[in-house]
């Protein structure tokens, strides 16, 4: 009897013992030639961790995390993953070919690898989205829906894929499929030089449908994510009132929309921007980062300054590629249109053409085309080859300081290319001008009688 008693006292304990809850990945693998000396996990632009790499190229970690998508970091690359907690992940890739080499094993792998095949189905696809945007309303949708199908069928070949993550993919295409929709008014427009474009109420109608305010989705499908950033932007920016539609977004939204919304629109406090008072406030209210806040605060007191009829911010002993430095106060007396680039900027070199032919256009006029790079000093030499290879014209300056520059930062330049002009007195015409494609440039110039 009494080893009857000890024994259920021994399988009462042990049934009432706590169960231990597995909240981490275990996290593994090994890189072919690494970049560095770390790999980043990263939720969205969240950085969850830093893990290291040894000589080898091996390493291992765990990481404590919820159910989602997560992004690996590498040197310039970014790679998606698919992580549960309980998962244990082994990843192998080689870095001089990261996406062709990438591959997952062990428990949970499976999702990690659909999202690697993915992107390559969608790389070797190959579409063309200029070609796709210009298509008339009827054949665009045809074609659109060609490509969501396709993805469909892709995703329903698979195995072993987790039942909530089968369900989070067929949302991201569809989300995806919708984006399209509502990008089409705007790239329509754009790609075919309609600038009064506007779609039928029929082909949007299927927007109508959207439920902008799912935490849930925001926090988890990247593709929904977009759909409802650009929603509120397009409601900020075609309002007569955007001090309104701000107000609304702060008390009808979640958190992480309104602070990835505030990051984003940030970049619209510019000089031309005649609602910049209504955007600092809007901002300002959606941000709980102070650090932003002040960065901010900064930013939009500069854009006040650079109002047309103010002494310009000058740069002083810039590098001539010519030979010897310039600076601002050498070119007084003649109008001056400075574009702020860089030889690693894609839209930057894709103006050259069309600024080359401006400058042909005013030769022996009275204006200064002045190109002043912001690449690193370790660039200098890359600088100094794109200028003689393609033949640019103008005055070749390199900034002494990339982007810290004190002529860059005054003129508040967070994005490029930028292209300014300044008056023969050394006054600013406009702080944020047309670019050399856009034919309001010469309109610009007409009216200043260049």
């Amino acid at each position: 009897m009494k080893r009857l008693i000890t024994l259920c006292v021994a399988i009462l304990f042990v049934s009432c013992k706590k169960e231990v809850k597995i909240d981490y990945v275990l996290f593994s693998g090994k890189i072919d030639n690494p970049k560095q000396e770390i790999l980043t996990i990263l939720k969205g632009s969240k950085k969850i961790k830093e893990v290291s790499i040894t000589n080898e190229g091996t390493f291992i970690d765990t990481l404590k995390i919820e159910t989602g998508y997560y992004n690996l970091s590498h040197g310039n690359e970014t790679t998606a993953m698919y992580l549960s907690p309980g998962d244990e992940i082994n990843v192998t890739l080689n870095t001089e070919k990261f996406d062709e080499t990438i591959k997952y094993s062990g428990l949970g792998s499976e999702n990690s690898n659909f999202l690697a095949e993915k992107y390559m189905a969608n790389e070797n696809a190959d579409i063309n989205y200029i070609e796709l945007f210009s298509k008339e309303e009827t054949e665009f949708l045809k074609e659109l829906n060609t490509i969501k199908n396709s993805k469909l069928e892709f995703l329903k070949k698979q195995k072993d894929l987790d039942l909530n993550f089968i369900t989070l993919e067929e949302k991201n295409i569809e989300y995806d499929y919708l984006s399209s929709i509502q990008s089409y008014p705007s790239a329509h427009g754009y790609y075919t030089k309609k600038e009064d474009f506007k779609p039928s109420l029929e082909f949007l109608k299927p927007l109508d449908a959207i439920d902008y305010n799912n935490e849930v989705d925001y926090n988890n499908i990247d593709n929904y994510k977009n759909l409802v950033q650009r929603y509120y932007s397009n409601k900020i920016n075609e309002t007569e009132n955007p001090k309104e539609v701000f107000e609304t977004i702060n008390k009808q939204t979640f958190p992480s929309l309104k602070t990835d919304l505030a990051k984003s629109l940030s970049y619209q406090i510019t000089p031309n921007n005649e609602n910049n008072e209504a955007y600092y406030n809007g901002i300002i209210t959606m941000s709980s980062d102070e650090k932003f806040k002040e960065d901010l605060t900064n930013k939009y007191n500069k854009v006040k300054k650079l109002t047309k009829g103010m002494p310009s911010p000058k740069f002083v002993n810039y590098e001539n590629h010519k030979g010897g430095t310039t600076s601002l106060d050498d070119l007084k007396g003649q109008f001056v249109y400075i574009d702020v680039w860089a030889t690693w900027c894609g839209p930057c070199i894709k103006e050259i053409p069309s600024l080359k032919k401006v400058e042909k256009q005013y030769h022996g006029k009275n204006i200064a085309f002045i190109s002043a790079s912001i690449d690193r000093e370790k660039d200098h030499d890359k600088w100094v080859k794109m200028v003689t290879d393609k033949e640019l014209g103008g005055i070749q300056l390199m900034a002494d300081k990339d982007w810290k520059s004190l002529f860059v930062t005054e003129y508040a330049i967070d994005g490029i290319p930028r292209f300014i002009l300044i008056d023969p007195d050394g006054n600013i015409v406009s702080a944020d001008a047309p670019r050399p494609s856009n034919p309001e440039l010469i309109e610009l110039f007409d009216e200043l009688k260049i």
